[in-house]
């Protein structure tokens, strides 16, 4: 494994199943659940860095903290594309904000499993998980050439990159996403 991964944590989505709350900031037990990912991330990572593209004041308390490089919300893989320009280190390392239970070995199973991939992601083997991914820099140019034809596809993108899954198929709840208040209610009891 390389002795430096820089961690992303994807905040800037328009939560739209949430209100338009932005969710990186919700409170889980007394966290935000950005920090919840974050601190599941820290002991994998030399550096975290978030992806935001609103409340930048209150995520760089914590984080640097970058707005979308990619003109328009152009979802996940515009904040990917941030994050892989913004990164001082090769290799880069992907987690939503709502993802707070994400696996303690997430980092190291993905460098593992990439087979010489610049492009690995996280799979339960029963549905893939490219947001929660491990990407070479060198990627950078390919995705932004993708986004300007006016593509948005993760999945897409990642099989024209030929990016391997990683499968993690004794843990599947720890994939589990808060997308919605009941999700977010349901966590807190």
């Amino acid at each position: 494994m390389p002795t430096a991964i820089t961690g992303v944590i994807l905040c800037g989505g328009q939560a739209t199943r949430m209100g338009g709350n932005d969710k990186g900031l919700l409170p889980l037990h007394g966290k935000p659940l950005y920090q919840h990912v974050a601190d599941r991330l820290q002991p994998q990572l030399t550096t975290i860095i978030l992806s935001a593209n609103r409340n930048l004041a209150e995520y760089r308390q914590a984080y640097p903290a970058y707005t979308d490089t990619f003109p328009g919300f152009a979802g996940p893989l515009a904040g990917i594309l941030t994050g892989l320009q913004k990164s001082e280190t090769e290799w880069v390392a992907f987690v939503p904000c709502d993802v707070p239970f994400l696996p303690t070995d997430l980092i190291a199973r993905l460098w593992s499993g990439r087979q010489q991939a610049a492009a690995v992601y996280a799979h339960d083997g029963v549905r893939a998980h490219p947001t929660l991914c491990l990407l070479h820099r060198r990627i950078a140019q390919p995705l932004e050439q993708f986004l300007q034809r006016g593509d948005r596809k993760l999945m897409l993108f990642f099989e024209q990159a030929e990016a391997q899954a990683v499968y993690f198929r004794e843990q599947p709840q720890a994939f589990q996403n808060i997308n919605t208040p009941s999700d977010l209610q349901e966590r807190t009891r």
